[in-house]
This record gives structure tokens, sequence and C-alpha cells, in this order.
């Protein structure tokens, strides 16, 4: 046996974007995207085409499919975005290329101005590290509030949640009623795995936020992201300095 000594060393790509595109996942991304396609077309017959329904996009690998879907096929319904004021570089990039690719401009909410600077100047930049209750509240004043002003006077929303993306997700279902924002929440990627999300974005060639190929699955704003190790749950990454009970930031939080 020779003395020499292999260092292991980790892939310089997530393997976990590019997977194998087998004929069963073909087939199976084939079959969610005829799915959650038709649930989007009921949604529109059901709530209307002049702005009722608007779809949140966070820009993360399900929200992209959930886009190009709206938008190749040319839905009418709204698309809608949270600048939080410290989303990472590569998030910014992101946004510009799929306004050039599908030759659209996107709706941005910003963070009040005056809540920011009220939180900043109370608890400190990075307060959020410090307590739970301090990052729910930076999240609140990032996060939630716009989304309120994003959905008010909707009917209905969409998002691109998957049951498996934590354990505050499981038995997501495709419709249910948002009682926090009073109106219906559509989840049509509800029951997708995060391999026919990724085959579904190569398969079309859908435009994707560089940093899920640095191994960061879930991306939010930069402080609060990080990278995962092989194995970890795909939202470790997510403020990883707290339980994984309280991994939410109030945007999908139930009531009681």
């Amino acid at each position: 046996m020779s003395g020499a000594v292999t260092l292991l060393r980790a892939p310089t790509t997530n393997p976990a974007t590019r997977p194998q595109l087998t004929d069963a996942l073909r087939t199976s991304v084939e079959a969610k995207s005829a799915a959650a396609l038709a649930l989007l077309r009921a949604a529109v017959d059901e709530f209307g085409t002049g702005g009722e329904l608007t779809f949140a996009n966070s820009f993360g690998a399900e929200d992209m499919v959930l886009t190009d879907l709206i938008l190749r096929e040319k839905l009418p319904i709204e698309i809608f975005s949270l600048d939080t004021g410290r989303l990472p570089a590569e998030t910014y990039t992101l946004i510009g290329d799929v306004e050039k690719r599908y030759a659209t401009r996107l709706k941005v909410f910003f963070p009040q101005s005056d809540a920011v600077e009220t939180y900043v100047r109370t608890h400190g930049m990075n307060a959020f590290y410090d307590s739970v209750e301090l990052r729910k509240g930076c999240c609140f004043v990032r996060k939630v509030e716009p989304l309120r002003r994003a959905l008010a006077g909707k009917k209905a929303w969409i998002t691109g949640l998957r049951a498996a993306q934590s354990t505050t997700r499981t038995g997501l279902p495709l419709r249910e009623f948002d009682e926090g924002n009073g109106l219906v929440k559509l989840n049509p990627l509800s029951d997708w795995s995060e391999t026919e999300v990724w085959a579904y974005i190569r398969l079309r060639d859908v435009p994707h936020n560089a940093l899920h190929d640095q191994f960061y699955p879930s991306i939010g704003c930069a402080p609060c992201t990080r990278a995962i190790a092989v194995g970890e749950d795909v939202r470790a990454g997510r403020w990883w300095w707290e339980d994984p009970a309280s991994k939410e930031c109030g945007l999908h939080v139930k009531k009681g």
C-alpha cells in the first residue's frame, strides 16, 4: 500500500444544479410543468386579468421556474419582487438578466426608508444576529411591510414554495387561504423536488442566480445567507445561527 496521501477536495460546482437528465426525470418535469401551467391558467380565469393575481418573485431557482412559465406563456399575471436593500450582487445581476431575456420590466418594492433608518439607529446595522426577535424585526421592515403594500388590493398571490424545503413547510398545499394577508395563496411547485426544479431550469435554459452553483440552494439577504456543506438541509444556509423551527422571515408564517 502506497504511503501517498490523497486529499479530498470539494467540487468546484454544485452537482445539485446539474442533475442527470434521465428519461424518467424529463417525463416527471414535463408532467409537473403541465400541471403547474394548468393551475396558473385556472387562477387567471378565476381571479382576473387586470392585476388581481400576482406572483412574488424572489429570484430563487423555484421562482425562476414560475417566471419562465408565466412569461414564456405570456400569462396575464403580475410579477413583483422585494428589494430589501441588502441582496447579494448576484441577485441584482439576475434581475437584469431576466429583464433582458424576457423583454420585460419587473415591479420592485422597497422598504420604507424611515423604517430602515429607525431600526438601524435603534439596534445597529447587523442587529439581526443578536436575537430572533431583532432578526424578525429586520425582516418585517425589509420584507413583510413591503409585501403588504405589494399585495394590497389583490385577490390571490403565487409563490415558489416547495413542501420539501424546510420543517416549517411540511404539508404545504397547492392552494390555501393566507389569513395574514386576507387572500388566496397558490403554491404551484409544492410537490416538486429540488432535482425537478433544476431539471426544468437546465432543459429550458432558464436564467438562475450564480450563487446556486456555489452551494447556495436558498438565497435571501447577503448577511443572512451562506453556502451549505454536502448533506446539509437546503435551508441550512438561511439564518444559520438560529434553530430551524424559527427559520422564516414572516412572509409565509401562518396564524394560530
